[in-house]
């Protein structure tokens, strides 16, 4: 596997050509919109994966020998870069991912990643006094890991992708990165951006199967694993990391819940609601994927998200009209099916959606809304990661947090209302890691992020983040 090859700023599919120039195997990468084929991405094998390794292992320590302040100039350079191809990442990924140029989608998700870049890079992170009594001073700081993984999800391949590497490259560790099967033209034109500023080595890419993962995971030189993906995949890394004592970073799955309370104005939370629940035709892990209504908002509440839902256009990305795209794969829309075809089956009332042409060439299931439905129904109790939101009505709050602690998950939730006050008490009993206050998933680069119970564990973020991919050291003395 070779470095990636300077090229000029041009077309995605100058992009793309760079990309395809591997001599050994490849396969097709299909358009989940349409059925096209969007190009060839390469398949590296396990021996590509220790020469990549080795590459890495050996940038490490320049890398780590420029400084945080030079490595941060870099970090800025490659944000430079990925905003001067900002239009040509974003089409290969709405074509490869499917997600709409327009709305919070592709071009919202390459600008999050220049963005997330940046902030990683100008982030101060300094020695800290821990103790200072005159005779014992102790400081605490934090010295590169080494070689890091980071394994990516397909939903949001390249913002994903960058919350993992730049605070890592941050710290003065290198990269190996794996991208996800579905998506590996996205993030292999990432890289390819970044590694025209950085050093060689410092970033490396491996495109492969889930044998990749799996090598990368129980590998004695990498020092750190960072994976965003499903719960039973990080239970995986979680085993085969055991053996070499691996940090870990694990963003699972989720299956977040919304709780309305009864003093809200329906009008005024339904775009909310929508976007919480169906940004990137909800296939976002901290989407909104339970939705608990008060009994005396209840039925203005699934008007109002109704009168929305309708007026969100759907279709291939391309389409600069469009801000719904379909699902990326054919097993997520059997997921989404299935669990719809559940809720109707059980009498569930379906409001809007929930009549796919099955026949079609692209992935596209109708955004759907289904009331009425009990909170046992698998559309509620498992996650669809699609564009399918259960709405369930409860009379009393305590019953609704009992509800929405109901599961083994708890990545994030949130809570509606006009009062801010009751919303925050609210919060405080949701088990989950992070709660919002009438809005659902907004996220910044300086707020930590992470799950809790089987939804994963460790920080992404801000000064947390940074931490997470230090080994903590104290001079004491």
């Amino acid at each position: 596997m070779d470095s990636p090859t300077p090229v000029l700023e041009g077309t995605h599919d100058d992009l793309l050509a760079e990309i395809q120039s591997h001599d050994g195997e490849r396969r097709d990468i299909i358009d989940p919109a349409t059925g096209e084929i969007v190009g060839r991405a390469p398949v590296h094998s396990i021996e590509d994966l220790e020469r990549a390794i080795a590459r890495a292992t050996a940038a490490q320590p320049s890398w780590a020998a420029l400084g945080h302040e030079r490595r941060s100039e870099l970090l800025m350079s490659a944000a430079d870069a990925i905003d001067a191809e900002a239009e040509a990442l974003a089409r290969i990924l709405s074509r490869e991912q499917g997600k709409p140029l327009n709305g919070p989608n592709a071009r919202f998700e390459v600008g999050g990643a220049s963005g997330w870049l940046r902030a990683a890079a100008a982030t101060p992170l300094e020695t800290e006094v821990v103790f200072d009594d005159g005779q014992t001073h102790a400081e605490l700081q934090y010295r590169p890991i080494g070689v890091v993984a980071a394994i990516g999800p397909w939903n949001w391949p390249q913002m994903i992708t960058v919350w993992q590497l730049g605070p890592a490259l941050r710290m003065g560790n290198t990269v190996v990165v794996k991208p996800s099967e579905y998506t590996p033209l996205s993030v292999l034109a990432l890289v390819a951006v970044i590694n025209r500023v950085l050093p060689e080595g410092v970033v490396e890419i491996v495109s492969g199967g889930r044998e990749i993962g799996a090598a990368l995971s129980s590998h004695p030189a990498i020092g750190k694993v960072m994976f965003t993906g499903s719960t039973a995949t990080g239970k995986a890394i979680i085993r085969s990391s055991a053996d070499t004592v691996k940090r870990l970073t694990l963003e699972l799955g989720g299956n977040d819940a919304g709780i309305v309370l009864p003093d809200v104005d329906p009008k005024a939370i339904a775009e909310g609601l929508f976007w919480g629940a169906f940004i990137n035709t909800g296939q976002t892990c901290a989407a909104l994927k339970r939705l608990y209504v008060h009994d005396r908002v209840y039925d203005a509440v699934c008007e109002a998200l109704v009168e929305v839902a309708r007026a969100m256009p759907m279709g291939v990305g391309l389409d600069e009209a469009n801000v719904l795209g379909p699902l990326q794969n054919r097993q997520q829309f059997d997921v989404v099916d299935r669990l719809v075809e559940s809720a109707k089956a059980s009498g569930a009332r379906v409001l809007l959606g929930g009549e796919p042409d099955r026949d079609q060439p692209g992935h596209f299931y109708p955004t759907t809304l289904v009331a009425d439905i009990d909170d046992a129904n698998p559309l509620v109790q498992e996650e669809q990661f699609g564009p399918a939101l259960p709405i369930i009505r409860y009379h009393d709050v305590d019953e609704a947090i009992a509800l929405a602690n109901g599961v083994e998950v708890g990545l994030g939730a949130s809570v509606w209302a006009t009062d801010r006050d009751e919303a925050r008490r609210v919060a405080g009993r949701i088990e989950a890691g992070t709660v919002w206050i009438n809005s659902h998933g907004t996220i910044h680069p300086m707020v930590p992020f992470g799950g809790a119970k089987q939804s994963g564990y460790g920080l992404e973020f801000g000064v947390e983040g940074l931490k997470a991919l230090g080994v903590p050291q104290v001079i004491n003395g």
